[in-house]
């Protein structure tokens, strides 16, 4: 647990997976990344789905949702998962359930950050998890989430998005906006047109940023290393050296999303003016 003033945060595991090394790490040759990250006989690497349970003012917001559990074994064995866990393990694990949630926030609504938002009926409806949430993501994340095309339409999964919107739970916001006290959604768009990073922590006391996919593990903290799955890489890029500027600026704790090994850091500048990890921390 990290206390940032007023705020609570809790790291929570909402189920690890496998993704395609190569395609996390775009352009960058797997000669360079392989030193630093390992991968199975099918070149996938091992990640994390971490979300952040965040109570402040008497409130609670959950930030992402992980996988969810409702993947069939096909889908399953593509992406190597082992478990049946979701995001309701890991809150059960803190003492409480997802009636106990009053705010939802997703950096984006990708299967890997929104599956755990809804769940699957013994009758083969799927229903939202957290019902009395409202569920925070930009309307541009939205719009292109519910009119997804062939580049994305394998990632925005409608099982873990139709539900929310026919059950009313959206809350759409355009740009930067306060959520909750001292929970701020901030634009950084290039994995999507529409990501979000969430801004922890009161205006001049210590912060803390989860990142989302933006920078998805503390290796992709060097300004070239963008997945291939974003959409607009050279965006990522302007978007990580806004950030990190504004980081390293401010002292901001800085959370990783998918990194299984690290869940957080501060960053530094190297001699050479790039943004390196200067301290790794847990939460």
């Amino acid at each position: 647990m990290l206390a940032l003033g007023d705020l609570r945060i809790t790291s929570l595991n909402g189920g690890n997976f496998r993704l395609d090394g190569g395609a996390m790490h775009g352009v960058v040759p797997k000669t360079l990344w392989s030193k630093l990250v390992s991968c199975d006989p099918l070149n996938r690497c091992e990640y994390s789905t971490r979300c952040l349970l965040v109570e402040t003012a008497g409130r609670r917001v959950l930030v992402e949702t992980g996988n969810g559990d409702k993947f069939p074994p096909k889908l399953k064995e593509i992406y190597g998962i082992d478990h049946d866990r979701a995001i309701g393990d890991a809150l059960r694990e803190a003492g409480l359930g997802p009636d106990d949630i009053d705010t939802v926030v997703m950096s984006h609504l990708h299967f890997d950050h929104s599956g755990g938002t809804t769940r699957r009926t013994s009758a083969d409806r799927f229903v939202p998890v957290f019902a009395r949430a409202r569920h925070v993501v930009q309307r541009r994340e939205w719009e292109d989430a519910t009119h997804p095309h062939e580049r994305n339409r394998a990632s925005y999964l409608q099982e873990n998005i139709g539900p929310l919107g026919e059950a009313g739970l959206i809350e759409l916001v355009d740009g930067e906006a306060e959520i909750a006290p001292g929970v701020r959604v901030l634009p950084t768009p290039g994995h999507t047109a529409g990501h979000q990073s969430v801004l922890l922590g009161a205006e001049g006391g210590p912060r803390a940023l989860f990142l989302g996919d933006v920078v998805p593990t503390a290796v992709h903290v060097k300004l070239p290393w963008v997945m291939s799955y974003d959409l607009e890489p050279a965006r990522t890029v302007e978007t990580k050296r806004a950030l990190f500027t504004r980081a390293v600026t401010e002292d901001w704790l800085c959370v990783w999303g998918h990194d299984k090994d690290h869940a957080a850091g501060r960053l530094g500048v190297d001699k050479d003016g790039g943004f390196v990890v200067r301290e790794l921390t847990t939460l």
